[in-house]
């Protein structure tokens, strides 16, 4: 069954043009660029050093590009061919021996050198640029990425950057001059946008030019070993290029029309795209996401491994929902801690889940209409993710066989084979319960008032018939909170009586659960069993008794 939005390519057109959501906003800035140069073809891109492995990041940047350019097709009625080119700038040298590879001293006696003259020391690949690389691709192509890859070593020697690199050496003073008040004295004192590979080592030189030859197309160094003065040319992946000028220099080669970056590189992107258009070209359009915050607050650093890898996210929860937490207010920093996960994972459902009863205008600001380029699947979890959690902790059960028993009584006719989306999230709250609830369960004790409303619930759950609905039991626990401490003056009940607080929910959390907060109270019981429920609660009394 298709979940596409109905109409003509036109009408869905109409209506993306008028639609706030971000990657439409984005795709905009792309249309209005056609409508001053048009052409036939628009290039993204995403950029990856493959010195290290593809993270969170990588994801992140690969997926919001995807929804601009989907979105982008939209706007034009997919008369315009794009194309998303993942680039790996496996020219870089090998500045420090990574931590975690095996045969540190293999690679270590390469330092300096292009990644892809440095063996690979997993011994699979003919270099560890080629390895990380086809780690890159492997990855991308797991989560189903639209998209060519593109090495920097391939396009340097095959000549595909020859023209616009003899166009950086043609200009070269206004590339300096651009460069040079970005740098520290020291540093501006020897710049080059050049970087020399010594014919003699392999090494990536960080050397001063001492003298360029436009007509001959070489730039000229002194060998910082030997003295000797050596002229090579700039083309044929002879050299290459410090890193800004290196972004600049690929734009106007290849002529791409959209990358996004991090906020750390909003410097980096001002300078480039000055390069750019000192080479007689438009820089790309794109925006600066913000980066990712631990639990504390600190930006997230791949050396100090404080926040989640991909690995770590997809353990606990589906693609989808981290694609969800990509999509959301990208230009805001958010926390990628552990505890995001859970929200994510519901609300992923919860927007699915209302995707089906939206008109055509709010479905295109549905997040799950740019995760899923215009074609959702139609929602069908009869359980959400906070409710798996806390049939978990409360049962103990670290095997998927209780936990379906407990859904089967909530869901008759729901089994794993019926619902495997349901049967793989059953998996990751077993997962998420291991790891995360259950070395940090604490119980709190009852005061006195607790311990009355406890008993009453308790008497109260045990008149009820095994087959009551989620929504009967509901109504008990609410009657039963409607009490001093509980009383909610400010909310009203349909009859005008006080409401009841948060807080007689929050109590049965942490007193029965050990935990802060939880599904709906009343499907909770439906799903655990009533009589389960009473258990619990007998179970707490006695453990506060006295």
């Amino acid at each position: 069954m298709s979940n596409e939005i109905p109409g003509t390519p036109a009408e869905l057109r109409a209506l993306a043009e008028q639609s706030n959501a971000w990657p439409f906003e984005q795709a905009r800035q792309i249309v209005a660029r056609l409508k001053k140069a048009p052409k036939d073809e628009v290039l993204f891109e995403t950029g990856y050093g493959p010195s290290g492995l593809p993270h969170i990041g990588t994801f992140g940047e690969v997926a919001r590009t995807t929804m601009v350019r989907h979105a982008f097709r939209v706007l034009t009625e997919d008369k315009i061919r794009t194309r998303l080119l993942a680039f790996s700038d496996d020219m870089d040298g090998l500045r420090k021996v990574p931590d975690n590879i095996p045969n540190k001293e293999l690679v270590a006696a390469h330092l300096g050198k292009p990644l892809t003259q440095v063996p690979d020391p997993f011994g699979t690949h003919p270099s560890f640029g080629a390895h990380n690389n086809a780690r890159l691709r492997a990855f991308l192509d797991t989560f189903g990425f639209d998209y060519e890859f593109a090495s920097s070593t391939d396009y340097y020697a095959s000549g595909r950057f020859d023209a616009t690199l003899l166009r950086m050496l043609e200009r070269i003073d206004a590339v300096m001059a651009i460069m040079l008040p970005s740098l520290r004295e020291e540093r501006a004192a020897s710049y080059s946008p050049f970087l020399p590979i010594c014919p003699r080592t392999g090494v990536v030189l960080q050397v001063p030019i001492a003298a360029h030859d436009v007509k001959a197309g070489t730039v000229s160094y002194d060998d910082p070993e030997t003295g000797e003065r050596v002229t090579v040319p700039v083309t044929a992946g002879k050299c290459t290029l410090q890193w800004k000028p290196d972004w600049a220099m690929r734009w106007v080669a290849l002529g791409v029309d959209y990358e996004m970056a991090g906020k750390d590189l909003i410097d980096s992107v001002k300078l480039s795209s000055k390069i750019c258009t000192a080479l007689g070209a438009t820089p790309p359009e794109g925006f600066n996401y913000e980066l990712f915050l631990d639990d504390k607050g600190q930006k997230i650093s791949k050396s100090k491994g404080n926040g989640l890898t991909i690995d770590e996210w997809l353990r606990y929860a589906s693609p989808e929902s981290l694609s969800l937490f990509m999509y959301r207010e990208p230009k805001a920093a958010k926390r990628l801690h552990f505890d995001v996960i859970p929200r994510n994972v519901d609300d992923y459902q919860q927007f699915l889940e209302g995707y089906a009863r939206q008109d055509a205008k709010q479905r295109l600001a549905n997040p799950v209409w740019h995760i899923h380029s215009g074609n959702p699947p139609v929602a069908d979890m009869p359980v959400t993710f906070q409710l798996l959690l806390t049939l978990v902790s409360s049962s103990n059960a670290e095997n998927a066989e209780t936990l379906w028993g407990f859904i089967g009584r909530y869901r008759p006719g729901v089994t794993a084979q019926t619902h495997p989306r349901l049967d793989a999230m059953v998996g990751y709250a077993i997962n998420y319960y291991r790891d995360f609830v259950a070395p940090t369960k604490t119980f709190r004790e009852p005061v006195e008032a607790e311990r009355a409303a406890l008993a009453d619930l308790r008497d109260a759950l045990s008149q009820l018939p095994d087959a009551a609905t989620a929504e009967d039991i509901q109504n008990v626990v609410y009657e039963i909170g409607r009490r001093e401490p509980f009383l909610d003056h400010a909310k009203k009940g349909k009859d005008g009586r006080p409401g009841v607080a948060l807080d007689w929910f929050n109590m049965l959390y942490q007193v029965l659960l050990g935990q802060e907060k939880g599904p709906r109270f009343g499907s909770f019981v439906a799903a655990y069993g009533i009589a389960n429920a009473v258990a619990m609660i007998d179970g707490a009394l006695a453990r506060s008794a006295g």
